[in-house]
């Protein structure tokens, strides 16, 4: 008995240092690991108390021969197998943070207790405990060879990280982000919401696509016909500005377009173009095509019907004369436009082509230069002021907006976004050169119009900013007149 009072000691100490550090820590996943030492110490302490080992099992006789050291190194291994837990999760994680080190996840800190356990097993305890353990290990070895080569596997993912919890992947034919990595499988989240669980060595024989590295910017590619009539300089800008329309597509790296083949019916041109997250890479190619949809419709670009088809349309095309009488009655219906002559207002339909919008398309973006206006055919836009993205006007059928610029070139002082398909027709300031050095008269009329209008409108920009002041209508004018050389 002259070492009982040592063993409980120690048990004791190793206890009160656990319970200090679970207490002080605010890692889960120290407060999930040091239960493990708990529960060995507890053993450890209860063994010291109520079976005295020192005493040889003097009053015990019926005790099978070498019982007592057999119980003596669990004992001891019970102790090791707390500290050596206890030292390894306590020095590899921080303690005061939430978090797992990249380089030491749980999975390699249960290899490293497992691994100091082996070794201390090993060199420490006695003979019988290691034959024991030996023809144990085997014979769970071959049990369980299944659920060990899963347990390595995942291992070996840990240690190399070909990914990482919060990556999107794709393994085989399976695709999803990767919520959590455990001994036995991978488990990754799809697009429709469901899991999908994939065992470690498959995981490890499968090639492995990771779309969040080496950047998290992923490129996707869509292909896209074009009329052999359209020159690719033509289609190229117009995918330009399809791009420039949908908010997902990156700047930087910016989007580009290649002239892919020559098909049969169609030029076939690759549009590449960068996104923050594939996760949205579907919602990201529906954008990108829609946009491009209404680019070529406004560039006249058509998107050829395969050559192996025929086709009849079953209704008739407006004439020309049709397309014109529509545009004059457009132009008639703008007030500001009241003063001028039946022959003008021709003039400028015969110079003008209706453009149709998409849903959240931008037809004009504040602060960029602008010598054109635009009349609302049908459908409605929204007028926006930046920063902040405040709407502050809608302009349905009829209504008209970029006066100012047409008049004076001056910037634009709005977003103008489009609220499902809207057409509008753009009035460009090169024919009010024309119509002013025929009638100068007319076109100032038509400033001190659009003077007025603008005095309404400051009214609503200041209540969004303080910055807007009213410019006073000579002001105007005199800057009309030059812009327009009258």
């Amino acid at each position: 008995m002259a070492h009982y009072p040592d063993h409980l000691m120690i048990g004791v100490a190793a206890l009160a240092a656990t319970l200090f550090i679970y207490k002080f820590t605010v890692n889960r996943l120290v407060k999930h690991k040091l239960r493990l030492s708990l529960l060995f110490l507890a053993a450890y302490i209860l063994v010291n108390i109520v079976v005295p080992l020192n005493a040889g099992f003097a009053a015990t006789p019926d005790l099978p021969e070498g019982f007592d050291q057999q119980l003596r190194s669990l004992e001891q291994l019970a102790l090791a197998a707390a500290l050596i837990n206890l030292f390894v999760v306590s020095l590899i994680n921080p303690l005061r943070a939430d978090r797992v080190p990249d380089a030491f996840p749980s999975i390699l800190q249960d290899a490293m207790v497992i691994g100091t356990l082996v070794l201390v097993a090993t060199f420490v305890f006695e003979d019988k405990l290691l034959t024991t353990s030996a023809v144990s290990a085997v014979v769970v070895g071959f049990a369980l060879q299944d659920t060990l080569g899963n347990a390595f596997a995942g291992l070996a993912i840990q240690s190399e990280k070909p990914f990482r919890v919060g990556h999107w992947i794709k393994v085989g034919d399976f695709e999803g982000r990767v919520s959590e990595v455990t001994w036995r499988a991978t488990k990754l989240c799809t697009k429709s919401g469901n899991f999908i669980v994939l065992p470690n060595n498959q995981v490890s024989q499968q090639a492995i696509t990771n779309f969040s590295e080496p950047a998290v910017p992923t490129r996707l590619e869509l292909d896209v016909g074009a009329s052999y009539m359209s020159t690719p300089a033509a289609v190229k800008a117009a995918l330009m500005e399809a791009f420039a329309q949908v908010p997902r597509v990156l700047k930087a790296p910016a989007p580009d377009a290649l002239v892919w083949d020559y098909a049969e019916s169609a030029v076939t041109y690759r549009a590449r173009f960068w996104i923050d997250d594939f996760e949205w890479d579907d919602e990201a190619r529906d954008e990108v095509r829609s946009a491009i949809y209404y680019a070529f419709s406004r560039h006249g670009i058509e998107i050829p019907y395969h050559i192996e088809v025929g086709y009849a349309r079953e209704w008739p095309e407006p004439d020309a004369a049709t397309k014109q009488r529509q545009r004059e009655e457009i132009v008639g219906s703008v007030d500001l436009f009241s003063r001028l002559s039946d022959a003008q207002r021709s003039e400028i339909a015969a110079a003008t082509e209706i453009r149709t919008f998409g849903n959240g398309e931008a037809i004009v973006r504040q602060n960029a230069p602008g010598q054109s206006m635009f009349i609302v055919c049908r459908g409605t836009v929204a007028v926006v002021l930046e920063p902040g993205h405040r709407e502050v006007a809608a302009i349905e059928q009829g209504g008209y907006f970029g006066e100012m610029s047409l008049l004076s070139g001056e910037p634009r002082s709005a977003t103008v976004l489009a609220r499902g398909d809207a057409s509008v027709l753009e009035l460009d300031a090169s024919l009010f050169r024309k119509l002013g050095a025929a009638d100068p008269q007319v076109i100032e009329s038509i400033g001190l119009a659009a003077v007025a209008r603008r005095l309404e409108l400051d009214h609503i920009r200041e209540s969004a900013t303080s910055t807007a002041t009213a410019e006073l209508p000579a002001t105007f004018l005199s800057r009309m007149r030059k812009f327009l050389h009258l």
